[in-house]
């Protein structure tokens, strides 16, 4: 039995689906009951549970051989990055009762760096906290998700600019699309034990993008000319000021540990690393389908 924390989700859903198709029981660990039905769809096992509360998610995790992770950030949290840690400290304790034989975390690129640089940050101290827990371990860190520049894209199209965080706009950078991170994370789920406590995984895409790759992109799937600029760093807290402050200090440690260049990277001689095979603009296409929705979200949203 496998057992999906977050199975509703991109990434959740791809797993679970490579899964079955695979032929393997899949048990899908929800918060949300609506969100059932496709999953059942596809003949997965349907468990609820509160990733804060330790007791169901243990229970929801009962018998599984192996169980994947996933930490969601909820900007609707008061305070964010609070709440990222409730949820790792209780993933954590219900897998300690549960004592399942594997489990398949999502991490991030930059998980190993020891300084502060934001959301990376968080997952080390979550890895960290899951390398005191018995079983095998996979470490599955991820580059950044395609999907997060839909965001920056409806005032690009409304503008012709597409405004963003990186700095230089030329600089490549890791990225995947989480279709690709959810079926590597299931073929991870059916490799045989390796017999090594912990092994660490790097994940990305074909090749690395800048912003000015994304502008090219989202031009070529338009058909308006859309150029990138670079958000000055005096401007980025007034950028982030709908957001709590707690995430957004987070966030733009992350960029400003992006722009250095090195650090959210895949860790130097550590692991492996696993390509996917989507093209950044075959992630972006759907998103521009959508473009009437996309228009009208708050075009102050920027990746």
């Amino acid at each position: 039995m496998f057992a999906i924390i977050g199975a509703a989700g991109n990434v959740g859903y791809a797993t679970s689906s490579a899964l079955r198709q695979a032929g393997v029981p899949v048990r899908a660990i929800l918060r949300d009951a609506a969100k059932a039905a496709r999953l059942r769809e596809i003949g997965c096992e349907i468990a609820m549970a509160d990733l804060q509360d330790p007791g169901s998610l243990s229970q929801a995790i009962g018998n599984a051989d192996a169980v994947q992770i996933i930490v969601p950030v909820s900007p609707q949290a008061k305070h964010p990055a609070e709440d990222l840690r409730r949820s790792i400290e209780s993933i954590a304790a219900a897998l300690a009762q549960a004592r399942p034989k594997r489990v398949l975390a999502i991490s991030d690129y930059g998980a190993h760096v020891a300084d502060d640089i934001g959301m990376p940050s968080i997952f080390h101290d979550f890895e960290a906290r899951l390398r005191r827990l018995g079983g095998h371990k996979q470490i599955l860190r991820s580059a950044e998700h395609m999907h997060n520049w839909g965001r920056a894209i409806p005032a690009a199209l409304a503008s012709g600019t597409l405004r963003s965080f990186q700095d230089p706009i030329d600089m490549q950078q890791p990225t995947i699309s989480a279709q690709d991170l959810g079926l590597i994370s299931a073929k991870l789920l059916l490799r045989p034990d390796s017999g090594h406590d912990v092994d660490v995984i790097h994940a990305e895409g074909p090749r690395r993008y800048s912003a000015s790759d994304v502008a090219t992109a989202v031009s070529q799937l338009s058909g308006r000319r859309v150029h990138a600029q670079a958000v000055p760093r005096s401007q980025w807290k007034e950028a982030f000021g709908r957001m709590p402050a707690s995430l957004a200090e987070l966030l733009m440690k992350a960029n400003e540990a992006k722009n250095k260049g090195g650090l959210v990277d895949v860790e130097p001689k550590v692991g492996e690393v696993i390509y996917g095979s989507t093209e950044l603009i075959d992630a972006l296409r759907p998103l521009l389908r959508s473009e009437p929705v996309l228009m009208a979200d708050d075009e102050r949203k920027l990746s």
